[in-house]
């Protein structure tokens, strides 16, 4: 398990650090940096298959369409997600940012009401609370803090149109990519699509553009390695690794401004959230407890 733990938490590091990697190329368009992403991700996905011979997930593809259209909207949910993310940080609003990733368990929550599900009481409270949270920073800003919003709502959608795909993390990162590269490669080939030029012009960037396949591939394989091994009780409470590093360079690397109402907006939602996660650990380790009482010896193996 410990290796599992390591690796998820490399993952939530990593992404919570990437405004320091974005704020690198602060000069260079949101869509432009996306494209880039887009087609260096393909590149190292296509490398790492080729490698691996991993090719078996083709033939369930060619033969059941509707995994193709699921992944097509996956893509959608997560381009937006990106470029929403990447347009945040590199126009100062790395907070605002993180707050998407601190309430997306939360929307994860709303939308299992929306398909039957039935929230505890604990959980409703902690729905209400964070909902008040938004409220409050929407009636204190004059606005909807709508990059939190979009970010929240795309990466749950995300989260659950891939739960119903039944491909791993690299085979469907591999088909998003994919489905997003014309769109990426007619931007950047275009010559008034407001493209910067920057790529082979400026060595430095043209590096950190062409890292953006490594730097969003590598932390997604760690998260998937780490998620395989360790308990999803424990994914809960490491997934607010990301964000709360986003929040703390936000403050404290780029100087934005948190205190006063959106403080007390943070809060109200951070209250949420420490209600949602201490309900599942205990329910988590509850029923770890009662598995492993039942059939210790299959419990045992199961958790090697």
């Amino acid at each position: 398990m410990l290796k599992g733990i390591l690796a998820a938490s490399a993952a939530f590091t990593l992404w919570g650090a990437f405004p320091v990697y974005l704020r690198l190329m602060k000069q260079v368009p949101s869509l432009e940096i996306l494209s880039h992403r887009v087609l260096w991700s393909v590149v190292l996905l296509m490398g790492l298959l080729v490698v691996r011979r991993q090719w078996d997930w083709l033939a369930s593809v060619r033969t059941r369409p509707r995994i193709v259209l699921t992944f097509v909207a996956s893509a959608l949910m997560l381009a937006t997600n990106w470029v929403v993310f990447i347009w945040s940080v590199n126009h100062d609003y790395v907070i605002d940012a993180s707050l998407g990733y601190f309430i997306t368990p939360l929307f994860n929550v709303l939308f299992g009401v929306g398909l039957g599900e039935r929230l505890r009481l604990t959980q409703w409270i902690a729905v209400a609370l964070a909902a008040c949270g938004v409220v409050w920073l929407t009636v204190s800003a004059g606005q909807l803090p709508w990059i939190g919003l979009v970010i929240a709502v795309t990466f749950s959608l995300y989260g659950l149109l891939r739960k119903t795909a039944s491909l791993g993390a690299l085979e469907g990162l591999s088909i998003e990519t994919l489905v997003l590269l014309p769109a990426a490669a007619l931007f950047l080939l275009l010559p008034n699509a407001g493209s910067s030029h920057a790529f082979g012009t400026d060595a430095a960037l043209t590096v950190l553009l062409i890292s953006a396949g490594p730097v969003t591939a590598i932390p997604l394989l760690m998260f998937a390695y780490g998620a395989r091994r360790i308990p999803l009780s424990l994914i809960g409470l490491l997934q607010y690794i990301g964000p709360s590093i986003q929040l703390l360079l936000g403050v404290w690397l780029f100087n934005e401004p948190f205190g006063g109402s959106k403080l007390t907006g943070f809060a109200l939602i951070w209250l949420g959230l420490l209600i949602y996660s201490g309900d599942s650990l205990v329910r988590g380790i509850t029923m770890r407890s009662d598995q492993q009482k039942k059939s210790p010896g299959e419990y045992q193996a199961n958790s090697n």
